[in-house]
């Protein structure tokens, strides 16, 4: 087995209202930021152990499904990497 840390982010779809990043947006237009669109999201980072790269992002993406995010309003992205 090899250590892994998966990070999983997770970021509202397109569409779905995020008050979080609207007010944040405003603010930084208050104060002279230009700024095209701004959204929030959430990361995860995940230690653990796993045969191979594929087998801990697997696991990741299942852990994204059954909880950390919504499937009817989230999108998530998995990156994994190897620990040292």
């Amino acid at each position: 087995m090899t250590a892994f840390t998966a990070t999983v982010t997770v970021r509202l779809k397109r569409g779905v209202l995020d008050p979080e990043a609207e007010t944040t947006q405003r603010q930084l237009e208050r104060l002279g930021f230009e700024l095209e669109d701004l959204r929030s999201a959430d990361r995860f980072e995940i230690d653990l152990a796993a045969d191979s790269a594929d087998a801990a992002a697997e696991r990741a993406e299942e852990m994204a499904e059954r909880l950390l995010a919504n499937p009817t309003i989230h999108d998530y992205d998995v990156e994994v990497a190897e620990r040292e």
